[in-house]
């Protein structure tokens, strides 16, 4: 019962909506719901990237860390997103930090559960990364954006 409860997360989570359902099964194998409470770290740079997180309500801010001015946040996630992408990438570290603004409920997958399943499914694998992909092809494309605003120099008159 509580693996089927899972699954219908998952199966509703944008990342994964419309996989096929012994995909999504593989997957939940993998998943367990969480909660964090506002201030916490779902992930800190440079540790292991053991979990990816599907965010289903609360909003996450995506820091650096910077020696002058302390985390700055380079992006800020919510329902619906994903938050822990490293964990697809060797050395499997966290590349920021991930700090729940307000309290999180997401599902976190265990990295090592998936990266077994997607090595024994290459179909899983593949699936996984093109959606992973997406997400981080429109984190890059809002990321050039805001360099472009805050960086763009003012036309000369």
């Amino acid at each position: 019962m509580i693996r089927r409860d899972v699954a219908e997360v998952v199966t509703a989570h944008p990342l994964l909506s419309g996989l096929p359902a012994p995909i999504i099964e593989e997957l939940a194998g993998c998943a367990r719901n969480v909660a964090f409470e506002a201030g916490a770290l779902l992930l800190v740079e440079g540790s292991p990237a053991d979990t990816f997180y599907l965010l289903r309500r609360g909003r996450v801010a995506i820091e650096v860390r910077s020696p002058v001015r302390g985390p700055l946040v380079i992006e800020t996630t919510g329902p619906g997103d994903v938050v822990g992408w490293s964990w697809m990438v060797p050395p499997y570290r966290s590349q920021f930090d991930a700090r729940a603004l307000e309290p999180v409920g997401a599902v976190a997958l265990d990295a090592v559960c998936l990266r077994t399943k997607a090595a024994a499914d290459p179909s899983v694998g593949y699936l996984l990364l093109q959606r992973v992909s997406a997400v981080l092809i429109d984190r890059l494309q809002a990321t050039r954006l805001r360099l472009l605003d805050l960086y763009e120099a003012p036309l000369a008159r």
